[in-house]
């Protein structure tokens, strides 16, 4: 079976995963702190914002590949999909900009919706024969 869904958020995410980490790698250089963060909350920030969504993201498409490789409509897929963008791309704002807040929280339960929601259609589909 072809991931005909999951292979463009997978591409979506990698590319933002590049950008991320040389954002990261920007705010060491500029600060010329070569490990953790040495006290810098701008860069602590990068470094968290970079981290949850390394931390999040994979096992994330991981799922979504599992559910559709398991027989999930694709609009559920795109559905799922756009929870977690929308979700990983707020966390990520917020984390950069304020740091923490309710949008912080509405963030997280978008992506772990996603995620969920991802590993229970594939669960669904293995018990009901898809």
């Amino acid at each position: 079976m072809v991931l005909s869904v999951t292979l463009y958020f997978i591409a979506g995410f990698a590319l933002a995963q590049v950008v991320i980490t040389n954002l990261v790698g920007l705010a060491r250089i500029k600060n010329e702190v070569h490990f953790y963060d040495e006290g810098d909350l701008d860069l602590r920030r990068n470094v968290r914002a970079h981290g949850n969504f390394t931390e999040t993201v994979p096992m994330s498409l991981m799922a979504m590949a599992a559910a559709e490789i398991s027989g999930t409509p694709p609009i559920l897929l795109v559905l799922g999909g756009a929870f977690l963008v929308v979700g990983r791309a707020m966390h990520y704002w917020i984390i950069r900009t304020r740091g923490w807040g309710n949008a912080r929280a509405i963030s997280m339960v978008l992506t772990l919706v996603a995620m969920a929601g991802f590993a229970i259609a594939t669960l669904w589909n293995l018990l009901t024969g898809g």
